[in-house]
């Protein structure tokens, strides 16, 4: 370097300083914040306990995180998200003094100081995100509210509102919520706004990448006119030509008065893509047995008939009816029969129970396909194998107690040929004058005693082995001395909607709910009492030390 560069510059070693040991956290608010909205900008992160729980050190993953609500108590808008982040920033207290020097010039002084080092901080990186406001006036609106304050009385008064399918109005009503000059630049030329009532989810997403939605409209649709019976207006509506209408047999709960006396209309105005001869053979099955499970009926025709009827979806539905509990649940019913009103249809009451031990696992298309396709299944199998074969795949909801068809227990009591279990089902001494919901024609003990059989014969089957006639004597003389009423209502499901699987009536279920409630609070009463106790008998033990 050239002499002529001037003079020497000199320089000193800043003098080295400990840093405080206590930790800060920082938040940067995007907004500004005077003092004296300090509890306002908190109370928009949430208030000070949840920003304690998230800078906590220990804090999980979905707790390091905060919203900001711009617009705080409004459980439609939508939050900022904010993330927490590891920093090593210092906070330094800066100070300025002023004082004006002797030519009356004002000088001013800084001073800093560190006062700890910032360790965590809460950044906003996302934007506002567009903000949707829904009629506050709205019985949806007014519920949120009330769901927010806990407020049971509206939550009981809540009703779903008729609907008015005003979906366009006037554009020159707007919401109150809304600034009138935002609803001035957002007026449409046609005069007209939309008034879907749609409302933001609970929950918002904290994903911001933006993703390609691609909406496009369903091209199977198209805009048909309907009239209003209330009104007579023409309305404009888009009907989906391709939608598939699926049929299926009318449904009804066992506490209906009356039974179905035939098809709905829907059903009949398809009955002319059924085949014929399928349908009569049903109705033929239907006229000698009134009451069929799925299994029994598709086991009386091939599988390709099999196949027929169940892809059809209207040969049953045109042939019976169904219950939805009871009994006879699921079990196709000839119209104008009810089962309710004639003792001997206890023969046609179903019994089900599981199988833990047997997963339901379907297999997939392709394995069937692969099963029926193999060349080599039907090389293999002879003339007489196949008459085997389907001989045995017709009598699979049979069960005689010496042969298992398959690893499921649902069968009806007529097609229970098991001796033993056969002159308990046509026993009429213990039926009863009414039909049960649970129960059906039998008595609670009788049908129980069925049960019991029909499980251990079953199960012992699964087992390798046929159980024998006494075997099944001794487990119902264990029963009968072992059990009790208060054994039978502790199996029974009060949870459960449907009594033939062992639901208790709604009066009987409020009682075990009370007497559980009343039970746990007696454990909880002497558990507490052990605890005091306890540990009065170790201080006077130590006092005594």
């Amino acid at each position: 370097m050239s002499n002529d560069a001037g003079p020497s510059m000199t320089h000193s070693e800043a003098p080295e300083r400990l840093l405080p040991s206590t930790p800060f956290y920082s938040v940067e608010y995007p907004g500004y914040v005077k003092p004296d909205s300090v509890p306002l900008a908190v109370g928009n992160l949430g208030g000070p306990s949840r920003l304690e729980t998230a800078f906590k050190r220990t804090a999980a993953k979905n707790e390091a995180f905060l919203e900001l609500n711009l617009r705080s108590g409004n459980p439609f808008a939508h939050p900022i998200p904010g993330d927490i982040v590891g920093t090593n920033n210092i906070l330094l207290k800066v100070v300025r003094r002023k004082r004006r020097n002797p030519e009356g010039e004002c000088i001013g002084e800084y001073t800093a100081e560190a006062m700890g080092i910032i360790q965590k901080t809460a950044r906003f990186r996302s934007i506002a995100d567009y903000q949707f406001q829904p009629d506050m006036s709205d019985p949806l609106a007014q519920l949120r509210l009330a769901m927010d304050r806990m407020d049971v009385d509206a939550i009981q008064q809540f009703s779903i509102p008729e609907e008015t399918e005003d979906y366009v109005v006037p554009a020159s009503t707007h919401p109150p919520e809304l600034d009138p000059a935002l609803a001035e630049q957002s007026e449409q030329p046609s005069g007209t706004r939309s008034n879907l009532r749609l409302f933001p989810p609970p929950l918002f997403s904290r994903q911001n990448v933006p993703q390609n939605y691609n909406f496009k409209a369903n091209f199977a649709s198209i805009v048909t006119s309907v009239i209003s019976d209330e009104t007579g207006e023409e309305r404009k509506r888009l009907i989906n030509k391709g939608r598939w209408k699926g049929h299926g047999p009318i449904t009804i709960s066992y506490s209906d008065p009356n039974v179905p006396e035939g098809p709905s209309a829907a059903v009949l105005n398809a009955r002319n893509q059924v085949n014929t001869e399928l349908l009569n053979r049903v109705r033929e099955f239907m006229n000698e047995r009134p009451v069929w499970i799925r299994a029994a009926l598709y086991n009386q025709f091939s599988p390709a008939e099999t196949r027929e009827i169940h892809n059809s979806k209207i040969i049953l539905p045109l042939a019976g009816y169904m219950f939805s509990d009871g009994p006879w649940r699921d079990a196709l019913i000839r119209f104008k029969y009810d089962p309710r009103k004639a003792v001997e249809a206890r023969i046609y009451q179903r019994i089900y129970f599981r199988n833990v031990n047997h997963p339901v696992a379907r297999p997939s298309v392709v394995t069937k396909r692969q099963e029926g396709r193999s060349a080599a299944t039907y090389i293999n199998r002879s003339m007489e194998q196949e008459e085997s074969f389907e001989a045995d795949r017709r009598k699979s909801h049979i069960f005689d107690g010496t042969t298992l068809s398959k690893e499921t227990a649902a069968f009806q009591l007529c097609d229970i040929h098991d001796p033993m279990l056969k002159e308990m089902i046509e026993e009429d001494e213990n039926l009863r004058e009414v039909c049960d919901e649970r129960d059906g024609w039998y008595s609670a003990h009788e049908l129980d005693r069925i049960k019991t059989v029909l499980r251990h014969k079953f199960f012992s089957l699964l087992q390798g082995y046929v159980a024998t006639q006494e075997e099944c004597e001794a487990l119902l003389d264990q029963d009968a001395v072992g059990k009790s009423q208060t054994t039978r209502s502790k199996r029974l499901k009060f949870g459960k909607h449907n009594m033939a699987k062992g639901a208790l009536r709604p009066e009987d279920a409020a009682a075990a709910r009370l007497q559980a409630t009343l039970d746990r609070n007696a454990r909880t009463l002497q558990a507490s009492r052990r605890e005091m106790y306890g540990g009065r008998s170790s201080q006077t033990t130590d006092n005594s030390r």
